[in-house]
Order: structure tokens, then sequence, then C-alpha cells
């Protein structure tokens, strides 16, 4: 068993089920809260987000997102209340997590979530709880995750060039996880800036997000090159691992909604002509990336359904299945946006429609594996 699979696996045996926490067998259920518990709270949020951001109206859709935004904001509370007494209780366990070569790159999970939640509040939360909070939420959870991602984007890769001992057919989607962060800020982030006084305010944060935009793309692309010839020359691997291929789909979708979001606020930020300039990016860099994203989501399917056929057990990679989806929603609906194409609004409520069935699925089943204790044992 891999490392991967040996903190991730969960192969629920039928007996598992009938007792609240029976498959912990007297072991303690905050014995091992990874940060990869927090990839629930990011698969939950953006099908809250990714709903606001369609291009056509559904009758009920926006309620419906709202009630999964408070549900996202109950889960983060739980989940980092969790996280505390998995830390309080077993610090050695809780600081051995970035030591671990797999495990660390889960960090970028915490800070996407935050942000996540934070849109929300924006996009579809500001009815139940007025403008000014969702404000408020949104800057203190969004600066929160910027600064936990930026972090990251530094700790983890250290770690790995440092002290990790890394075999030769390490790579996996995993990877993505700690450097995808400053991409989710240059998206989230233009929400923001209309609240921000004119100037040099909001001039930095159009700035610093577009800094953060270059950031992500660049060391995406390095690790997704290595994913490729790891996968070219090592073949697929291990099941539990393929569900995290989905997550090569985050930086590809994420930076196609960021370039549309930052477009959109560059005209009243940059002078001219740099604010037309960056508005046509959306477009320019938006659409060729998107074909991108259409090759790897072919590819994360076919390798998907080969698992499957062969057997893929259930783990909290699963989420993978999520949030990397919402954001090829969201920068499908921008490019939607931009060019009024019928194809793309078609895709978007196609890819959302995916979405809330991969997301039923996995909630259902994580729950499942909760309450059987299963999901909260230590890794064998």
């Amino acid at each position: 068993m891999s490392i991967l699979e040996s903190r991730t696996s969960s192969s629920v045996r039928p007996a598992d089920r009938r007792t609240f926490l029976s498959a912990l067998e007297g072991r303690p259920a905050f014995g091992f809260i990874g940060p990869n518990w927090f990839a629930s709270v990011m698969g939950t949020g953006i099908v809250a987000n990714a709903a606001a951001t369609l291009p056509v109206e559904v009758p009920g859709l926006l309620l419906f997102a709202r009630a999964v935004w408070v549900l996202d904001v109950i889960l983060l509370a739980v989940i980092s209340m969790a996280t505390l007494i998995h830390w309080t209780q077993h610090p050695r366990t809780a600081r051995g997590h970035l030591d671990d070569p797999a495990m660390s790159h889960f960090y970028g999970a915490p800070a996407m979530a935050l942000m996540t939640v934070g849109a929300g509040a924006l996009l579809v939360g500001q009815p139940l709880v007025g403008q000014g909070t969702a404000v408020g939420m949104d800057f203190v959870l969004w600066t929160a995750g910027t600064l936990l991602g930026l972090w990251t984007a530094v700790a983890v890769p250290y770690k790995a060039f440092t002290t990790h001992e890394v075999k030769q057919d390490a790579a996996f989607g995993g990877w993505l996880m700690p450097v995808v962060p400053p991409m989710v800020s240059a998206a989230t982030g233009p929400l923001l800036l209309p609240h921000l006084p004119a100037g040099q305010w909001q001039l930095s944060m159009q700035l610093a997000c577009t800094m953060m935009f270059g950031l992500t793309i660049v060391a995406s692309l390095v690790v997704i090159t290595m994913i490729w010839s790891r996968l070219v020359h090592h073949k697929v691997g291990a099941a539990a691992a393929v569900p995290t291929l989905w997550i090569v789909l985050g930086p590809l979708g994420q930076s196609i909604t960021a370039a549309h979001t930052l477009g959109a606020t560059a005209v009243d930020v940059y002078p001219a002509p740099y604010g037309r300039a960056f508005e046509a990016v959306g477009l320019v860099y938006g659409a060729p990336m998107w074909g991108f994203a259409m090759l790897w989501l072919a590819l994360a399917i076919a390798i998907t359904i080969r698992t499957v056929r062969a057997g893929m057990p259930f783990s909290l990679t699963w989420w993978s299945f999520t949030f990397p989806v919402g954001t090829v929603v969201t920068g499908t609906s921008g490019l939607a946006a931009i060019t009024g194409a019928h194809f793309l609004v078609f895709a978007a409520v196609v890819f959302y429609t995916g979405l809330l069935v991969a997301w039923g699925t996995v909630a259902v089943r994580t729950g499942r594996g909760v309450f059987s204790g299963h999901l909260l044992r230590a890794p064998a």
C-alpha cells in the first residue's frame, strides 16, 4: 500500500456502517485530521459559487446556492475545530503532516477553503447576512487564505526540495495543491476591489492579484509537466491517487476565471491602454487555456473510468472531483459572458450538472465514512 493510499483509503465493510464510529475500535476520533479534510469545504463552497456565475437563470438555483453556502460555513467551522482539537491532543502527528511527502501538499486546501467561503459571502450570502457582513467576512477570509496560500507556495516546495524523500514516480495531482491558492486569490480578489478606496488601494489589489496569477500559472505548468511525464514513464499508478489527476483542472479553470475577473476590473483601475488590454486577456488567454482544459478533462475521465472498472476505493481524494470541476464551470461561464457563445453556455450548464452529481456522491460517501469512523482512522 502506497503512502497516499494508507492516508486516504477507506474500504468500508458493511458491519462498520451499523454503529457510530465502530471502525475506530476504540482509537481516538481526532487522532488523524489532516489538512486534506479542508478539500470538502472547497468542494462544497464551489457548488454555491459556481451557481452564482452560471450564464443562465434557473428557478430556485440561487436559493439552493445560499443553503449550500450556509452548509459550507458550518463545515468550515466544524473542520477547523476538529483540526484545533487534533493539534491540541496529537501535536506530534499534526507536526508530522508537513514532513510527509504526500500529505504536506494538501496544506494548500485550508487556504483555498477560507477563500471559497469568503467569496461565497459576496456571491450568494449577501441576502442572508447583509452587504456589510458579507464584505467583512470576505475581507477577513480572503486575507487569511491569501497569506496562508503564499506560505504554502513557498514552504511546501521548499520541504520537497530539501528534506522530503521523493521517488521518481511520486508526482501526482496533489503536488499542485500548495501552489494553486494564489490563483484562487487572483480569481476572488476582484470581488473586494469595488469595496476598497479608489486610487492606490485598488491599484495595489489589482496588481497583487495579477502577480499571484503569474505565480501560480508558471508553477502549475511546471508541475503539470512533471505529472504528464510520470504518467508517460510510470503509467497511472495507485488507484487511490487517480482522483487527484482532476486537480490539474483546478489551476486551468481557475486561471480562466481569474483572467475574466481581473479583466473586468482592470478598465477602472489601469490607465489607457492597459486596462482594455487586460480586459482582452480574459478571452485571448481564456479560450486557448479552455482548450487544454478540455483535453485534460477527456484524459481524466478516460483514466477514471478505466480505474473504476478495475476497482477504485473511496477516499478523501474523491473530493478532487468537485472543486476543480467547479473552477471549469466558473471559467466557462466567464468565457460565455464575454463571447455570448451558446455552446459555452451549454457547456457551463453540463459541467455544473456534473459537479452536482460528483458533490452529492462524494458528500454522501464522506458522511458514511465519518459515521462509521473509517475516514477518521490513522493510517496503517
